[in-house]
Parts: structure tokens; sequence; C-alpha cells
């Protein structure tokens, strides 16, 4: 495949190094600044292809298995209409989260029978393919692709967000070549990725494949994306969309002055979203630390009378070639409608977001720990 326009030569970014200066975040807080209170935003990739997207995504990984409580389907459903009446319009599932996409298709053919097609219009549902790292054919790739646009009942899929276990297998150049294949033929509106590094990112573009964005693990506490991912993006107009940015829960006042390394002293860890992120929690600096970031979580939302998570969402939306960050819903269960709204009109103002970086950057590296993007599943 010829390289893409505008990639050739080959972009070189290096390694970021954690400055403490605070001068980029300065500038990326002012550049936020006015985006603050936008609550879409369009994600295209240099080719043209486009979709709109709420800023803040709703997270359907919750409904993958029963460690995050056991829904009923027709309470879920209901819910994802309360989530896109209440203006969170976008989902993001994956074929590989048990019945994500077969709810979004029971989801959108009711939007389509009660709701005007102006709610229709503004709705997006986001999915991902995860396959195991074979030869990638065109009918093994277009028969999967086909597999989630029957589950979602829809004719083109919003996005489709690709992963790859094995870059040693060059494998996932072919997944997207037939991929952007598919997108042609109208099967996919846009090509995406979810936790792929900054070199495959980079190889990836400069094979001309037309990508918009790449999902990957982003919050206060993995400041990773901003080491080398986010210069990439600058330079080439791909985007970012985040998980993991509450960290299942942990940047919240639940878990505010607790010690959960006390057995039944603390909020139980009774997730796979609150295990997998306290990990990061230790590799970070561990619970003390991350105590003293709450803290400082909890007087910025004091002083603008909002949630800290709420704070923290705002402030990775606030960071550099970050478009959109998913906010986790447990459909049926539980629902955070109002403080989700809330993150669009929030605006940290410099004094806020340089006391939240300083409170991050008293924490490791992980880079140093655990690499770029995405190499946490390529251990």
């Amino acid at each position: 495949m010829a390289a893409a326009a505008g990639l050739s030569p080959r972009l070189v970014v290096t390694p970021g190094r954690r400055s403490h200066s605070h001068g980029r975040r300065r500038m990326c807080c002012a550049a936020a600044a006015a985006a603050q209170g936008e609550r879409k935003t369009t994600v295209r990739s240099k080719e043209g292809d486009a979709v709109e997207l709420c800023r803040v995504v709703n997270g359907m990984w919750q409904v993958s298995g029963p460690s995050w409580g056991r829904y009923e389907t027709p309470a879920a459903v209901d819910a994802m209409l309360r989530y896109a009446d209440g203006g969170l319009s976008t989902f993001d599932m994956a074929d590989i989260y048990g019945p994500a996409e077969d709810l979004y298709g029971l989801f959108i053919n009711r939007v389509r029978r009660e709701r005007p097609p102006e709610l229709l219009e503004e709705i997006k549902g986001l999915t991902k393919w995860v396959p195991p790292p074979v030869k990638m054919t065109r009918s093994y790739v277009e028969d999967n692709i086909n597999r989630s646009r029957k589950r979602m009942d829809v004719s083109a899929l919003d996005m489709l967000q690709f992963h790859w276990w094995d870059y040693a297998n060059p494998g996932y150049l072919d997944a997207l070549k037939h991929i952007t294949d598919l997108k042609e033929e109208g099967k996919i509106k846009t090509v995406a990725l979810t936790n792929f590094d900054t070199d495959r990112l980079q190889i990836i573009l400069e094979n001309g494949i037309p990508i918009v964005s790449n999902q990957v693990q982003h919050s206060i506490v993995d400041m990773r994306p901003q080491r080398r991912m986010a210069e990439l993006c600058q330079l080439t107009g791909v985007k970012l969309i985040t998980y993991g940015t509450v960290m299942g829960g942990l940047l919240s006042e639940k878990f505010l002055d607790t010690n959960v390394s006390i057995p039944f002293a603390g909020p139980p860890l009774n997730t796979p979203s609150l295990q997998k992120y306290k990990r990061m929690v230790d590799a970070w600096g561990g619970w003390s630390l991350f105590q003293a970031l709450l803290q400082t979580l909890k007087k910025v939302s004091l002083k603008h009378g909002v949630s800290i998570s709420t704070v923290a969402v705002r402030y990775i939306l606030n960071q550099t070639s970050v478009a959109g960050s998913m906010v986790g819903v447990r459909l049926g269960l539980s629902e955070h409608i109002k403080d989700t709204n809330a993150i669009f009109s929030l605006e940290l103002d410099e004094d806020d977001m340089n006391s939240i970086t300083e409170a991050s950057n008293k924490g490791r590296n992980l880079m140093d720990i655990i690499g770029d993007c995405g190499d946490e599943y390529r251990a």
C-alpha cells in the first residue's frame, strides 16, 4: 500500500520525559478552555471520513459478565434510552463484551420506533473487533464485521475500533486493509484503533489506513498517552478516545479517606475494573499517594460544586488530542446521568489544572514501568 499523504518522510516521535514545569500543560489548559462546555466533537481522518460523537461516551464493558451485577435486558435497554434522552448519545461496545452489541440493536430499534428522527441522528454506536492473530483473509474479516452489523442492527457501523494482540504478526495491516475496503463499500463509516502504541499507529498511517481515533487507557494516574501518542496525534490529526478515566470508580468520593489494604475496612474492590485500576494505582505510587491525589481532586470538586469523578473526566478531556472520554454504565443497576452531564459545563481554571498536574506528577512515570499505550496487554 502507498504511504499516506503528508506522512512521508517517516514521522519520528521521540520518547517524552516527565516535565515538572507544567508549561505544556498550561498550553493544553488554554487550548481546551475554548472547547469547554461543548458536548459534541467530530473525529475525522485525513481522507475525510468523519463521525460526530458525544465527548463523554457510555462504556458498555460492564455488561460483559455478572461481576458488575446481573442486569435484566428490558431494564438495560430502558437505561440506554434514558442516557440518550439525557444527551449522552454515544455508546461504546465490542464483539467480546458479551451481549453488548445485541443490547445496542434492541436499543436502536426502540429509538427508531419511539423517538423523533433527530435523536436517532445523534446516537452513535462504536464497536470494537478483537480477533485472534490468525490469517486475516477478506472473507474472515468481512464475516466478523457482518456479525457486528447484524447484532447492532445497522447497515453501517458508525465506528469500528480494531485491536491486535501480537505485533510480531504483521497481519494487523492485512486486517486493516480489508476493513478499509469494507468502509469504501459502505459497511463501516469510520475506521479506528484501540490500544495500539505510537510506533504501530505511525506504521498504520504510513500504510494509508484512514484512522480517525485510537482508544487508550488515560487517567490522572495514567498519563502515558500524553508522552508520545499525543505528539503523533497532533502531527496527524488522529484523536484519542480514553477509557479508565475514572478508574472503574476509584476516582470518586467512595474511596476518599479509605484503606483498602485492611480487609473489610474499606469499600470492596469487587469488580474487574476496580481490581484492574487498583493495580495501576500500585504501579503509579500506592494507596497513600493516591489518597493525596483524591484530596486534591476533592478540593477542586468542592470549589465547583461537582463530584470528584466529574473533575477527573474534565481534566482528561482538557488534554492534548483527547476527543472523548469513556464513563462506564451499569445499565439498569445504577445511573450517573446528572454527574456526567455536569462535565460539559465544568470549567477548570489554570490553578485547578496545575494543582491536579502536580498531584499526578508525584507518582511514577508509567511509561518507564509499563511502556507505551496498550503495552500492558502485550507483556
